[in-house]
């Protein structure tokens, strides 16, 4: 482990990078456009080699990607697909289609809705009812170690949540080595500096649960940052995140939100580098690339990456990144003041289900049964741009970058879902790819700045 001093006490900001890699929710009935898509998951490469800057600066970089629109966009058709199956079966056999709500948490516990009708209004936003989040949308992933000697993890760096968890080996539901050669797998029983725990960690998901027990190892981030005596879950059963985690190229997730969020008391693995001295100052942040490489910094903010000055922003309470909204806004359409999160680990906007449906209703946006929505390609041109008002200044997504585009499909980037006692809108990857990111953990505040990548 390296000091939080390199050679001549020089202070470093350390980097480490994310790896943007295909989830998909495939189970059965393999159409055309599925058989493609499975081909570009097992085809496709996971990079997680370090890379040192060209120039002197001391800092560890390391590439980014970013699945492509026709990975996201052939996704879409296929679940949306399987979708329209399930529904007609439902109509003969309810039991067979369960679409969950959320309760206080993003990624928590929930109740069911009691008829196939409500259920089919939840995915069309006809109803306040919620589907539950889960990673089967996540684009942007990195590597880290876990143990002594290190063992490789790609992960989802998610400040949406709290805590890190790996699956263990004989972990069930946990990948197939046909399919891109399997999860990496812990074994603690080869890491020198593994102590057991064995409290219970388990998390309920929409589809099921995800279940493990906690135990404290080594955790490195960037090949430089060293966290000593980390409280991690090694998962068991990971059946709560479906065929998305099965299919997907990330073996766990590495929560950056706060302890409020985290099970089992838990400290975050950022908030223990910061108490052991392996940061030098307690923010990181995202400079993430659209089709080109981008950035997770550890420690500090790279001044390369944006121009003029950090707007900071004072969160409303230290659990998620939540932030008050004095408003957001659309060509007619306005919300008032409100509030959202800022979440790496949601690829779209979301919003209250009846706002979305009035901003899509606006722009001619059609939705289906998974609650996302389409457009025709021909109306890019005229989409209205969509600004967040936050402490008084306009943050806007051109209405172009609110269009997943592939071929003749359209996917409109923003997406209904109603969390009764949390968040109402949710700032994700859209969003933050258009402006470069700090977390400032020690301050409780984000900070948006003008991207020079």
């Amino acid at each position: 482990a390296r000091s939080k001093h390199d050679d001549g006490h020089k202070k470093v900001t350390r980097k480490i990078t994310l790896l943007a890699i295909i989830l998909y929710s495939k189970e059965q009935n393999i159409t055309t456009t599925m058989k493609y898509s499975l081909f570009a998951v097992l085809s496709a490469l996971t990079t997680s080699s370090f890379t040192t800057a060209q120039e002197d600066d001391g800092l560890i970089r390391m590439k980014v990607m970013k699945r492509s629109n026709h990975e996201m966009v052939a996704q879409h058709l296929e679940r949306e697909n399987k979708a329209l199956l399930m529904a007609l079966d439902a109509k003969n056999n309810p039991a067979d289609i369960t679409l969950v709500a959320s309760s206080a948490s993003l990624r928590g516990a929930a109740h069911q809705s009691s008829s196939f009708e409500e259920q089919l209004a939840v995915a069309q936003g006809k109803s306040e009812s919620v589907t539950i989040k889960d990673y089967s949308n996540a684009q942007y992933y990195g590597v880290l170690e876990v143990g002594s000697p290190p063992q490789e993890f790609t992960v989802i760096f998610d400040t949406g949540s709290s805590n890190l968890w790996v699956p263990q080996i004989n972990c069930k539901n946990c990948g197939y080595w046909f399919m891109n050669g399997g999860k990496h797998k812990f074994d603690h029983s080869k890491s020198t500096t593994y102590v057991a725990d064995g409290t219970d960690f388990h998390i309920q998901y929409g589809s099921g649960d995800v279940k493990g027990s906690f135990s404290v190892d080594d955790v490195t981030l960037a090949q430089d940052i060293v966290i000593k005596g980390q409280k991690f879950a090694e998962v068991s059963d990971a059946g709560g995140l479906g065929m998305g985690y099965t299919l997907g190229k990330f073996d766990g997730i590495m929560g950056l939100g706060f302890e409020g969020l985290s099970l089992g008391n838990a400290e975050t693995v950022f908030k223990n580098a910061m108490d052991q001295g392996m940061v030098n100052e307690g923010k990181f942040a995202f400079a993430l690339g659209d089709n080109k490489e981008g950035e997770l910094t550890f420690g500090g903010v790279d001044k390369s990456k944006f121009k003029g000055e950090i707007t900071w922003v004072k969160l409303e309470e230290p659990k998620y990144w939540q932030i008050t909204l004095d408003n957001v806004s659309a060509g007619s359409y306005s919300s008032g003041k409100t509030n959202g999160i800022v979440d790496s680990g949601t690829s779209l906007i979301t919003g209250p289900s009846l706002e979305i449906q009035k901003i899509a209703a606006s722009v001619g946006a059609q939705a289906n049964l998974l609650g996302q929505y389409t457009i025709d390609c021909s109306k890019l041109s005229t989409l209205p741009k969509l600004d967040f008002t936050i402490n008084g200044k306009a943050w806007s997504v051109p209405g172009k970058d609110l269009v997943i585009q592939s071929g003749g499909t359209c996917l409109f980037a923003m997406m209904g879902m109603d969390i009764p006692t949390g968040p109402k809108w949710i700032l994700g990857d859209v969003f933050m790819r258009k402006f470069y990111t700090v977390f400032d953990y020690e301050n409780a505040q984000v900070g948006f700045a003008e991207p020079t990548y």
